[in-house]
């Protein structure tokens, strides 16, 4: 092959690799969703600020539903993003996927999922399924993380109930901001992000470049952001233990979320306007429980609005505060006084302790668990001195007596054998057990719904 006619060559087949890459993005229609694949799934997520997933299959009545409704928005917010690498609207057949399915834990269709700067979020789509929401959604997603104040002062007027990240910059050109705007970008959803430039924030920069996180109901009480500025592992790893509450409160419109997480509620039911006691129960969940951060959600919540499960629990509004744990089997209430005894070290946790153990369950049925016996060993009783001949004649006169007492007296029941015991034992327990059922789980009917979704998960 000729020099001319090899780079003839080495030209078609990069224009094919190029097309082929365009007909990709492009999808089956132009602006309809990419179909996602083994081969291409990784370059696309990774090279476009935000990726919108459809992960669907063919089978499900929902998922048929949805696609033409997806490629609508698709096409629409193309129209109006075409700058390449901003955005890209994509599709996963789950069944011709498996591995993708699997590696995203898909539990069910359809499952809309967001990815920016390469990474998934934890939360996934959960609003109206129409077009034009679907559109606002992204529209949304690819708005500037951060917002730029021209004035310190204005920063001294950020919304105080929200968790707040300030950074202080030089310039909007310099590595620290871009790695502030990564973190930015994928913890909009739990944290307000600020930033000042140049002469404005001077005053705040007389180390250099700096970031601060600003806790709720507080002012200028901020923590300083002690590592690497463009390290982007360090400062979000920070700025998520900032974002990220170990206490959450839930809501009507995170509960399906929240449930789908599949972990128990720890839950504390309070009036809205009682913040000591939740102040007191975010403390003493950080102190006592935080290995259990994996195990079990923490939450809050409104008891004048979730007046449902404090029913099922035999309270309501009047009775608040109320700590509970829910299972997602049963629901649990704290056996202790809140108010005086909420603080007491160790209480909290042997709570959680007694639901992994299985205590409260079985204390419901059965009451109390028996307590240990007294390792006190009882002292042994003196030897008697042998019987003198006149003690032993009139033991065996008496004994005799005794015998002739006996033979008119009704003998006593024979004791049941081993196997009818324990029928009559289960029998018991069972009866008891109808009893005294706890209150079955509330928060697991806040699941996703099975007229919106195909459940994969029989659990769910």
């Amino acid at each position: 092959m000729s020099s001319m006619t090899a780079r003839r060559h080495r030209c078609g087949v990069h224009i094919i690799g190029l097309l082929i890459v365009l007909s990709v993005i492009q999808g089956s229609c132009a602006g309809d969703a990419v179909s996602l694949n083994n081969d291409n799934i990784n370059s696309v997520i990774t090279t476009n600020d935000v990726v919108f997933v459809n992960f669907y299959a063919d089978w499900c009545r929902f998922s048929q539903i949805l696609a033409p409704t997806f490629d609508e928005a698709s096409r629409k917010v193309s129209e109006e993003f075409t700058e390449p690498g901003r955005v890209v609207f994509a599709k996963v057949d789950c069944d011709s996927e498996v591995t993708i399915a699997s590696q995203y834990r898909i539990s069910k269709y359809p499952t809309l999922k967001l990815f920016r700067n390469g990474q998934m979020m934890k939360k996934e789509y959960r609003g109206q399924r129409s077009a034009e929401a679907l559109a606002n959604f992204v529209r949304d997603e690819l708005k500037d993380p951060v917002v730029e104040h021209s004035t310190l002062a204005q920063l001294d007027e950020l919304n105080k109930k929200k968790r707040n990240m300030i950074g202080y910059f030089e310039s909007k050109e310099s590595e620290n901001y871009r790695t502030f705007t990564r973190v930015a970008s994928l913890l909009r959803d739990d944290c307000s992000f600020h930033a000042a430039f140049g002469a404005v924030s001077a005053s705040e920069r007389t180390g250099g470049d700096n970031i601060g996180f600003r806790p709720p109901n507080t002012q200028r009480q901020d923590v300083v952001f002690m590592g690497i500025l463009n390290n982007f592992d360090q400062l979000y790893a920070w700025a998520y233990d900032k974002c990220v509450p170990l206490v959450r409160e839930i809501t009507f419109e995170n509960a399906e979320e929240l449930t789908e997480e599949g972990l128990p509620f720890l839950i504390m039911f309070h009036h809205p306007d009682d913040t000591a006691t939740v102040e007191t129960y975010t403390t003493e969940v950080a102190k006592q429980l935080l290995p259990e951060k994996n195990n079990v959600n923490f939450l809050v919540a409104d008891g004048t609005k979730f007046t449902h499960p404090l029913h099922h629990l035999g309270k309501s509004v009047s009775d608040l505060p109320v700590l509970a744990i829910d299972s997602f089997r049963h629901m649990y209430i704290f056996p202790h006084n809140i108010k005086t005894d909420l603080g007491v070290p160790g209480l909290l946790k042997q709570f959680v302790e007694d639901l992994h153990s299985g205590k409260l369950h079985r204390e419901f049925h059965h009451g109390p668990d028996p307590k240990s016996p007294d390792p006190t060993p009882t002292p042994t009783p003196p030897a008697p001195s042998p019987p003198s001949p006149d003690d032993s004649k009139a033991a065996k006169e008496e004994g005799e007596e005794r015998e002739k007492r006996e033979v008119h007296l009704p003998k006593e029941p024979e004791t049941p054998a081993p196997e009818e015991l324990q029928k009559k034992q289960q029998e018991q327990q069972q009866q008891g057990q109808k009893q005294t059922q706890p209150p079955e789980s509330m928060f697991k009917k806040l699941a996703p719904s099975r007229n919106r979704y195909t459940i994969l998960r029989d659990e769910l």
